[in-house]
């Protein structure tokens, strides 16, 4: 999906040249995550500088940006219903830092996976489009930033990074080396090959960061098959997954004259609901699955 050029961006606006360059290289592989790049970044340019001329001019040739996209996106969810928008945003950013966590824990350092940290703390950026970021991402976001950094800063100066939480300073984060780390950074990232998605991944715990196993796994992306097996088929078999077991009692649901439902509780049901539905665009049964029914215990129980 082109978008037409934007003029060069304001000094003032120095701080998005990121998520802008996220959304640029998004439009055709996931043109809503490249939506809402661009609507971060045209929400928090109007709180920088929406006054001085050349600031103005910038905000308008996104915002045409903006309405172009929307209308080429046409009737799709994730652009006419927040809550998928949101799960789509935030399932694409967690599949990334969970893809680049796996690589880091088997000391497998490389710019594809920095690239994916720092894209994963980007698009977690944007999910402030949605309202406030929840504390576990914002925690998620302060690892993979950090993370991204201190493996650049371990590479070029040619040292061997520690792999996970190891060495984390709990300290607030100082936005001018921030600032001066990503912009070294590598600004390509090309689809994760040479390595598998793990849906099932054990919990991970560090520095009081916590990533639910199964929440907001990310897609299978099986490894491509090595040419020194002789194998020449390209066929790719879907790597198993391990699917929760479904509580029996559910089979038999009935909802209970009882039971009185309140507006947040069908809000709830239908946030599992968009959830599971997001859950499935990257082949992630399992999270489908354990969504599906919080939905239905809720539907039928007034409980979750």
């Amino acid at each position: 999906m082109a978008a037409a050029a934007l003029p060069a961006l304001p000094e003032q606006f120095k701080s998005l040249q990121h998520h802008l360059r996220t959304g640029q290289e998004l439009d055709k592989r996931e043109p809503v995550v490249a939506y809402y790049c661009r609507l971060y970044a045209m929400q928090t340019g109007m709180k920088l500088d929406s006054k001085t001329p050349e600031c103005r001019k910038f905000l308008s040739k996104l915002m045409d940006q903006l309405e172009t996209m929307k209308k080429q996106l046409g009737d799709n969810e994730a652009i006419t219903q927040e809550i998928v928008g949101c799960a789509h945003v935030e399932n694409y950013a967690l599949k990334m830092f969970l893809y680049a966590d796996n690589e880091d824990r088997a000391g497998r350092f490389h710019k594809n996976m920095i690239k994916s940290f720092y894209t994963a703390s980007l698009l977690l950026d944007v999910l402030s489009v949605f309202g406030e970021l929840t504390e576990e991402n914002v925690q998620h976001r302060k690892y993979a930033r950090w993370k991204a950094a201190y493996i650049h800063n371990c590479l070029k100066n040619g040292e061997t990074p520690q792999p996970g939480p190891i060495g984390m300073e709990d300290e607030d984060d100082d936005a001018e080396n921030e600032e001066a780390s990503s912009s070294a950074l590598p600004t390509q990232v090309s689809q994760p090959s040479s390595s598998t998605y793990d849906p099932n991944m054990p919990t991970s715990n560090y520095t009081g960061i916590h990533i639910p196993p199964g929440a907001h796994a990310p897609a299978n992306t099986p490894a491509e098959v090595p040419h020194s097996t002789g194998v020449t088929s390209n066929t790719i078999q879907p790597t198993p997954q391990n699917i929760p077991a479904v509580d029996p009692s559910l089979y038999n649901a009935q909802s209970a004259g009882e039971v009185r439902l309140t507006p947040e509780d069908f809000a709830r049901a239908q946030k599992y609901c968009k959830y599971a539905g997001s859950a499935l665009q990257y082949e992630d049964v399992s999270t489908a699955v354990q969504n599906l029914q919080k939905a239905l215990k809720l539907l039928t129980t007034g409980r979750e």
